[in-house]
């Protein structure tokens, strides 16, 4: 996962170190608790410990790492209670963006959607776990796209930041997740597009419960 450059120009050398290292921890390169050492990662990175340490107070910033007093910065854990609240508040905001959303998308935004699933199910097909879990996150992303509120869409780019490594190591433990995940957004999907809002939330819940239940079980 890197960070989005819509300027086009070169990134900064804050905004590349920012990006290796979000991606290094969110992608499980590094563990939970662990310690991580500016120089260290300057020396990874090649670059100086100024772009490293503005990189990791941006993190810090999003509740990725810590810096602790004669630690050094830690990778943050993620708690059952950070997850319980996680999908508790993507359950409210989802399911009201599917119902808008219902029956009201472009055809480009149609298009954009089957593109996505059809990825899915082909990730899905080929075991690919990492790519299921980030295509899973664009399918969620995209539905805050289109229904245009930026507000929602900042909403849910942390919340998915936030909870990405747990997502993508518990994943990794059940590989049928992905495959149900497919067939559970297609569900969400076909609703929207027939214009069945209340449909659409309700698969949406399903959905997301059933991604919880993964990290709680019932």
């Amino acid at each position: 996962m890197t960070t989005d450059n819509p300027s086009g120009r070169a990134p900064s050398l804050k905004n590349v170190a920012y990006g290796q290292l979000k991606q290094l921890i969110l992608e499980g390169g590094v563990e939970p608790g662990a310690v991580l050492s500016v120089r260290q990662l300057a020396d990874q990175l090649k670059m100086s410990k100024t772009p490293v340490q503005a990189a990791l107070e941006r993190m810090e910033a999003e509740d990725l790492v810590t810096f602790a007093p004669q630690q050094g910065v830690l990778v943050r854990h993620v708690s059952i209670e950070d997850i319980a609240n996680h999908f508790e508040i993507r359950t409210a905001l989802e399911s009201f963006i599917v119902e808008r959303l219902a029956g009201g998308l472009t055809d480009e935004q149609i298009q954009r959607l089957k593109a996505n699933l059809t990825a899915q199910h082909e990730l899905a097909q080929s075991g690919d776990v990492l790519g299921c879990v980030k295509n899973d996150t664009e399918f969620h992303l995209l539905l805050c796209e289109f229904h245009g509120n930026q507000e929602f869409a900042k909403v849910m780019h942390r919340l998915r930041d936030r909870v990405f490594q747990v997502v993508f190591r518990i994943v990794k433990q059940f590989p049928n997740r992905i495959t149900e995940t497919y067939e559970e957004h297609h569900k969400i999907a076909t609703a929207i597009f027939d214009g069945d809002g209340e449909l659409a939330a309700q698969q949406l819940v399903v959905h997301l419960q059933n991604g919880l239940k993964q990290f709680i079980p019932a």
